[in-house]
């Protein structure tokens, strides 16, 4: 495991070799692994995870379904809130069912509609790794939304290759260095040979130069 002043040194090299923006970028890892096969699902790595120190940003978050379910994602203040009827209108309409499927990061849905989001929208979310969570009724959403708000997913699909939004350029480079080193953790308890699967590691802005960390 890499220690944390490595990568703090890292994340001050690339927050200042990046040129300066009119908004605010994403800070983003990549990791290359190496001597694994990828061609075998149980080394692909599919993850979320709570990161420590948040995003610095909003995460948009869509809640589907109806009842009780609506009243608990508006008290929560989720990005959008849509019923059965909308999720089979969507249906029908593919480029706008593309748009909504990257539009926003995370899905949660009342169990009673899951085979509904399936059936028509599960072709769109399902590649994109944005299949819904499914909340049963007894589960407050409101909790679940936070915890998302400060949460990452990342996956590997078959390649060695993949990247990880770790926060943005408006956080505290040692805010970002914690959450770094704790993606890095787990990145690690998921591969089979732990770090000796990890080839190198990046740390750069959304738009400015990659830096290495290990």
């Amino acid at each position: 495991m890499v220690d944390r002043v490595q990568i703090l040194d890292a994340v001050k090299a690339a927050m200042e070799a990046a040129p300066e923006r009119k908004f605010q970028e994403s800070i983003e890892i990549s990791v290359n692994l190496r001597n694994i096969d990828m061609s075998q699902p149980k080394n692909r790595i599919d993850e979320t995870m709570i990161l420590p120190q948040g995003t610095g940003q909003p995460q948009k978050i869509c809640v589907l379904g109806k009842g009780d379910i609506t009243t608990q994602a508006k008290a929560a203040g989720v990005d959008l809130i849509i019923g059965p009827e909308e999720i089979e209108r969507l249906g029908g309409e593919p480029r706008e069912a593309r748009l909504f499927a990257d539009q926003y990061r995370f899905f949660l849905a009342e169990t009673a509609v899951m085979p509904l989001v399936g059936r028509w929208l599960g072709t769109r979310l399902g590649p994109r790794g944005k299949m819904p969570t499914p909340v049963p009724p007894t589960m407050d959403v409101g909790p679940a939304v936070e915890r998302l708000r400060k949460s990452v997913k990342f996956r590997s699909k078959d390649k060695t290759t993949f990247h990880v939004k770790v926060g943005s350029a408006g956080m505290d480079a040692d805010a970002l260095a914690e959450n770094i080193e704790a993606v890095l953790h787990r990145v690690e308890g998921s591969l089979e040979s732990g770090a000796m699967n990890i080839r190198s590691v990046y740390v750069k802005t959304s738009m400015g130069p990659a830096v290495r960390i290990i």
